[in-house]
């Protein structure tokens, strides 16, 4: 078992996936991390677009030995590497070019700010793809969990 934390700026009593946004790192889905830390500043930086909103943890236990489940496609980036980087790449132009994976859950690195700006540099054919990871490699990166699916969310519980 897992416990893993979502930063917003309400808490999340049901997972709805209809309410995820297009572009992200992994796609369109619901995000968590284990590190807390890295939660709470999300939820810090959600709370700052809306007036009167706080930022909020909401907290889940999420049973991992699901990863092998063969119900369920999980991809997991073990860190950066060309896939990762070219995956994030598709996702975040997905509104652009209908890009969309078949995957239940996705781990790996998150793309910050930074990431974003090297990938940009990407797109401009300012550096190769080699260059990109070369660029992200020695970047501290924290960690997300990618639930895009009602059959991946069943393997998370609420505390």
């Amino acid at each position: 078992m897992l416990k893993l934390y979502h930063g917003s700026n309400v808490r999340i009593e049901r997972i709805d996936l209809s309410v995820g946004h297009i572009n992200k790192d992994f796609g369109k889905g619901f995000y968590l991390t284990t590190i807390k830390e890295q939660a709470e500043a999300m939820a810090k930086r959600k709370a700052r677009l809306f007036i009167d909103a706080v930022p909020i943890v909401t907290e889940f236990i999420f049973d991992d030995s699901s990863l092998n489940d063969k119900e369920l496609n999980v991809k997991i980036f073990d860190g950066v590497s060309e896939e990762w980087a070219a995956f994030i790449f598709e996702n975040r132009r997905a509104s652009e070019t209908g890009f969309h994976h078949n995957y239940d859950i996705v781990i790996g690195p998150v793309a910050d700010d930074g990431v974003v700006m090297q990938l940009d540099r990407y797109e401009m054919g300012k550096i190769t793809l080699q260059q990109l990871v070369d660029e992200l490699r020695y970047r501290k990166l924290n960690n997300q969990y990618y639930f895009g699916t009602e059959r991946a969310i069943k393997y998370l519980t609420l505390l």
